[in-house]
């Protein structure tokens, strides 16, 4: 507990700092001195009677050291809350009051919703499995708190279904919070605008709080500075966030992003797409989710389409995991709508790809780099016109083209995209025919979940293919998986083959050494090294770097050229209020890796602006936004 004390205002420090700091302060006369002054104005800084602790510290058992980590952490969160609650009222003379809505009052409102959005959506072939699926999770809501799995083919309506078990199961047990985690801002920002359908009051306070990088929380009417306020310690009843902001959040050392930390406590947390949680981070992850639902009454919900066995990790081994499905293998080839073909050996070219792509109406193409995006687009187009979408776009740019691409399915129009992977995990699209640059299995039945999603047609086509001219890095960034996956599928085994995917997770947490390279943050925590362990844990390796675009949303040029101007030269003037300019700029910010933005800077293409932000001056593709071919194989898109 001297750690929070010492940390509430600089971030939780190492063990070490903190026993030399105590032993030079236990024999400094002008601790002793201050220590006596204060205790003449303020007595309560002596103990009357012994701390509450819970009871699992008292009650004579062994204490996990994991546990007592996830304890200190809640504490400093709530105490560094409290802290930041207690400096605005005394700023703004006004105490903010708590949300009066609890996630347990929310099962009745949500059913409504849904039912409301079933009524106004066209009907579906899949519609009744999709019913099962959600009765399925209702049903198994009234079961304890603990961790759940909840599997599903992509398109059987997971969102909705992990949405309901949360406010019912809330329901069930008097929990105050739902916390929605997904790994893409994509999915983000597609889930809290379901469910604020479902949830939200068009008149009354908001209940679902959107939390990431990419929303605007500095403009100030009423509902978006409730959000702006609610964001700095979730104060609402349901939040959707990312995987990122979440984990990052509960292994920092830091006062600012901690203090929403201890709202974890007794919530019920969702994790979407839990297949795409970094290997590297598992141990550590799993690790605090067994803590969470030991010992601080919250519920863990695991969806995925491609279930990791995460069973099999030490911190869960001996943990029960409940099916919210308890048989998945009738639903997933009731689901089956998507047949494979296979184009591996021998290996087309990309311009081979493009031609086969050009020949269909409504088609879908997703390869693994940037680079390998911009050359098939630009063959492609030497066919038929098409749409694109990468990290190269600004956030606005590709927000734009996803509005577009979902306005031609919809009006049954011919269109053709080519993509990163950006677009495979819950990203709503629906395609009759899609095409995949092979990869891990996981990500291959992803992107079959653009490819006939919603059952219209007998089956849609998937084919996977190995560019002869493509594929450059890709060894490299998934390693393991990538082998894993040539050894068990193929045009013998799909990759929607359970069994065999189970396989697959086991070997690739082998390969990739899972439960040694997690035991480096493990050991730092275990040792109460606070900064250590937030320096080590990083959900997204620090090689790209964000560049300022000048290609928004497609408003006026004039004006948007204006708006990038002022602020650009506010942050590079070094006026204060740069983390309100830096969210403004969200919807212009493209990625580039950071030896590629290096070079730009050094031949003129780009300019510094602040930190590792740059601004790019090169050209910008209408359609592909940066094009820049690196050298650097780590291009893939996460």
């Amino acid at each position: 507990m001297a750690a929070v004390v010492f940390g509430h205002h600089g971030g939780l420090p190492s063990a070490a700092r903190l026993r030399d700091e105590l032993e030079w302060a236990d024999n400094d006369p002008m601790v002793a001195e201050a220590i006596k002054r204060v205790e003449e104005l303020v007595p309560e800084i002596h103990l009357s009677g012994p701390l509450a602790m819970p009871t699992w510290l008292t009650n004579g058992e062994p204490v996990d050291w994991q546990d007592m980590d996830l304890l200190v952490r809640m504490v400093f969160s709530a105490v560094v809350d409290a802290d930041f609650l207690d400096t605005e009222e005394h700023f703004a003379a006004a105490t903010r009051s708590p949300h009066p809505v609890a996630a347990s009052e929310l099962a009745d409102r949500y059913e409504q919703g849904r039912l409301r959005l079933l009524r106004a959506a066209s009907s579906s072939p899949i519609d009744g499995l999709r019913e099962s699926v959600y009765q399925q999770a209702v049903g198994a809501a009234s079961g304890p708190r603990g961790i759940y799995r909840l599997p599903g083919p992509t398109g059987s309506g997971k969102t909705l279904a992990a949405g309901g078990f949360a406010v019912n199961h809330a329901q069930a047990h008097g929990m105050r919070r739902v916390i929605v985690a997904v790994p893409y801002m994509s999915i983000t920002e597609q889930n809290a605008d379901v469910y604020r359908r479902l949830l939200d009051d068009e008149d009354g306070l908001p209940v679902v709080l959107e939390h990431h990088s990419g929303i605007d929380l500095d403009r100030e009417d009423g509902r978006t500075r409730w959000q702006r306020l609610a964001a700095e310690n979730w104060d609402a009843p349901f939040v959707v966030t990312t995987t990122i902001r979440l984990f990052e959040s509960l292994f920092s050392n830091k006062p600012a992003a901690m203090r929403r930390v201890h709202r974890l406590a007794g919530a019920v947390i969702v994790l979407d797409e839990v297949q795409a949680l970094p290997d590297r981070l598992l141990i550590p992850i799993v690790s605090a989710l067994r803590s969470l639902t030991e010992k601080f009454g919250s519920t863990v919900v695991l969806a995925s389409a491609t279930q990791p066995p995460f069973e099999l990790l030490s911190p869960l081994r001996g943990t029960s995991i409940i099916d919210v499905i308890p048989e998945p293998k009738p639903l997933y080839r009731a689901l089956n709508r998507v047949r494979y073909e296979w184009r591996l050996d021998p290996k087309p070219t990309l311009a081979d790809i493009a031609q086969e792509i050009a020949a269909q109406q409504q088609v879908l193409a997703i390869v693994n780099t940037t680079r390998d995006a911009q050359l098939l687009h630009s063959l492609l187009e030497e066919h038929r016109p098409a749409l694109h979408l990468s990290t190269r776009m600004s956030a606005g740019h590709r927000r734009r083209t996803l509005r577009e691409i979902k306005r031609l399915l919809e009006s049954d129009e011919p269109v053709a995209v080519v993509s990163t992977q950006l677009v495979e995990a819950g990203v709503d699209l629906d395609f009759p025919y899609g095409f995949r640059a092979f990869a891990p299995a996981d990500s291959l039945q992803q992107a079959a979940g653009r490819v006939n999603r919603s059952g219209r047609l007998p089956f849609g086509k998937l084919v996977i293919f190995d560019p002869a001219d493509g594929n450059n890095g890709v060894q490299a960034l998934y390693g393991a998986a990538l082998e894993a996956t040539r050894d068990r599928f193929g045009p013998h085994c799909p990759p929607d083959d359970l069994d065999t995917l189970d396989a697959y997770y086991r070997a690739r947490f082998d390969f990739h050494n899972v439960e040694q390279v997690g035991q480096e943050i493990q050991r730092e925590r275990q040792a109460q090294d606070f900064p250590r362990v937030a320096e080590l844990f990083r959900m997204i390796d620090e090689w790209t770097v964000p560049v300022v675009t000048r290609y928004g949303e497609g408003l006026d040029p004039e004006e948007e050229d204006g708006q990038l101007d002022r602020i650009l030269a506010h942050l590079r003037g070094g006026y204060p209020g740069a983390g309100a300019q830096l969210r403004a700029l969200r919807l212009y910010l493209a990625t580039l890796p950071r030896t590629a933005a290096r070079k730009a800077v050094e031949e003129g293409q780009a300019e510094p602006v602040i930190g590792d932000l740059i601004e790019w001056l090169g050209p910008y593709h209408p359609q592909r936004g940066i094009e820049l071919i690196s050298p650097d194989p780590k291009e893939l898109v996460f």
